[in-house]
């Protein structure tokens, strides 16, 4: 078996090496994947983009973004693998899933280095990521196998039935802070149906959703079942606008969200949305404090802050604040950043220099907002050591003080490290503001009163909820959000319903009893 070892990264025996001249990381193979291979472009006329690694600057290769013709390809490819896979058993498709996932398990390491590469997220996260990424995808292989309709008797010995059947070529388009992940999210409830996938990632994280489709090609599945497009919001309306299309799954901001859901609406195709989120953490408190502070700790820095679901409002009640403020203050200071492919490291760099910039800004503002927020720890741009990584887009986690509920820090989703803690009295008082959003993707309380938890749970309007504990996402239970935070769910059995149609089949067994 070959080994490589390229800068910073250590791959074994793969066909996407990578190598380094003139102090710059390159990947050599196209990022493009269908027709069971990898695929030069032939509609190119775009300027490429820079793809950088956000631990060091550097760049790691110019990006393509795909034409109509490449698009077209992609979609007949993966229409004609339709074609041979909605035909298996779900049984015969449970089989290639689950090599697959032995498959990710496998490459487990691998995987999770090239995805801190590119997205900058720690080694011990990334893994995380891969995990739930195979987890994802044995969690479908079961559920291929029990797709099933309903039997309906019907007066005279006639009956009646449903079948659940695929819907044909679906459309993942990916965000940039999962990306492995959220290929695996969106392909396995899709392939499980017995649909074929077209994924677009995001242009800032191109690199790892091509591992998946080698993956899956390697585990039995035909040529096309699940391809890959680069690009960005040319190559996503190309392909939501594709007559061949019968699905896009999209996750992202709301108002890339909004315009997807109108492009699909021409075509009357359905559309899953996973959007942004505003969530709050509600502390009250009879908590047990020490668990609160490490709930609101995962429930702002996981990723850099990067999480859609983020619990970024955190009310405290008034009388626990002044100890919450000084344990979550401590443990923010303590939270070792430096390069994200060491085991040590708890949070590296966030994706992009200019994403970088734009959560510093919202640091500032609060600053300057009429009665600003008080910085307690962090909001400041952080080098590490290590003269490598001096030109990596780092920060120190942020906890805001003070904040009130018109501040633009509470009220506009950050998506970087930064924590805002609002004090709040009663229980009414707190249920009020925290619903005050247009957003409504997450929610979560800590309290050791079991009534009040389930009580102010039934009275969020989030989609997705925590008790005593925050940002826990198996895989046997739907995510996704009430509002403005999207549309369908992810994961958990309810997820075939949106990626299958209902037929009903009507059986006479008599004669028609016909008015004419």
């Amino acid at each position: 078996m070959q080994h490589l070892l390229c800068g910073r990264l250590h791959l074994s025996g793969r066909p996407m090496l990578l190598s380094i001249s003139s102090g710059t990381l390159h990947i050599k193979d196209s990022l493009n994947f269908w027709s069971g291979g990898r695929v030069s472009l032939k509609d190119v006329k775009t300027k490429s983009e820079p793809v950088y690694e956000p631990a060091t600057g550097r760049v790691l290769c110019q990006l393509q973004a795909c034409g109509a013709a490449d698009v077209d390809a992609a979609v007949r490819s993966a229409s004609a693998a339709f074609t041979v896979w909605s035909k298996l058993a779900g049984m015969e498709r449970a089989r290639v899933m689950l090599e697959a996932a032995r498959l990710i398990g496998k490459r487990r390491e691998e995987i999770a280095e090239i995805e801190v590469v590119n997205n900058g997220k720690s080694i011990t996260e990334a893994r995380l990521d891969v995990d739930s990424a195979r987890l994802c995808i044995e969690y479908f292989a079961g559920q291929a196998t029990t797709l099933s309709g309903q039997h309906v008797q019907l007066p005279g010995g006639s009956f009646a039935y449903t079948r659940r059947e695929p819907l044909g070529v679906c459309v993942g388009i990916g965000a940039w802070n999962y990306p492995f992940q959220i290929a695996a999210w969106k392909s396995a409830p899709a392939i499980a149906c017995g649909n074929s996938m077209v994924f677009k990632p995001s242009p800032v994280t191109p690199v790892t959703a091509v591992l998946l489709a080698e993956i899956y090609s390697q585990a039995g599945a035909p040529e096309g079942l699940f391809s890959v497009v680069q690009g960005g919001q040319e190559t996503g309306s190309l392909l939501c606008h594709h007559p061949s299309v019968a699905k896009v799954s999209f996750t992202g901001s709301v108002p890339t969200g909004k315009k997807i859901m109108e492009m699909a609406s021409r075509g009357v195709k359905p559309v899953t949305l996973e959007l942004g989120g505003k969530s709050p953490l509600i502390i009250f408190e009879d908590t047990d404090l020490e668990n609160a502070v490490r709930g609101a700790l995962m429930a702002n820095f996981l990723s850099q802050g990067q999480v859609c679901s983020n619990g970024t409002r955190v009310f405290v009640q008034s009388s626990v604040l002044p100890p919450f403020l000084k344990e979550v203050a401590r443990r923010t200071k303590a939270i070792q950043i430096g390069d994200p492919l060491l085991d040590e490291t708890r949070m590296g760099a966030l994706v992009s220099k200019p994403h970088l910039e734009k959560v510093l800004g919202y640091v500032k503002q609060a600053k300057k907002e009429v009665q600003g927020a008080r910085v307690l720890c962090g909001g400041e741009p952080f080098i590490p050591a290590d003269p490598k990584l001096k030109d990596g887009y780092y920060m120190t986690p942020c906890v805001l003080d003070g904040c009130t509920d018109d501040m633009t820090c509470v009220r506009e989703e950050i998506f970087g490290p930064v924590m805002s803690v609002l004090s709040f009295d009663t229980e009414d008082e707190v249920l009020r503001r925290a619903n005050d959003s247009a957003l409504g993707l997450a929610a979560g309380v800590f309290t050791k009163d079991v009534k009040r938890a389930h009580r102010v749970i039934q009275n969020l309007q989030a989609g997705s909820c925590f008790i005593n504990n925050y940002n826990i996402t198996p895989v046997e239970v739907p995510f996704g959000g009430y509002k403005a935070s999207g549309i369908g769910r992810e994961n958990g059995q309810v997820t075939i319903e949106f990626y299958t149609q209902l037929k009903t089949v009507v059986v006479e067994m008599g004669d028609v009893d016909s008015l004419f």
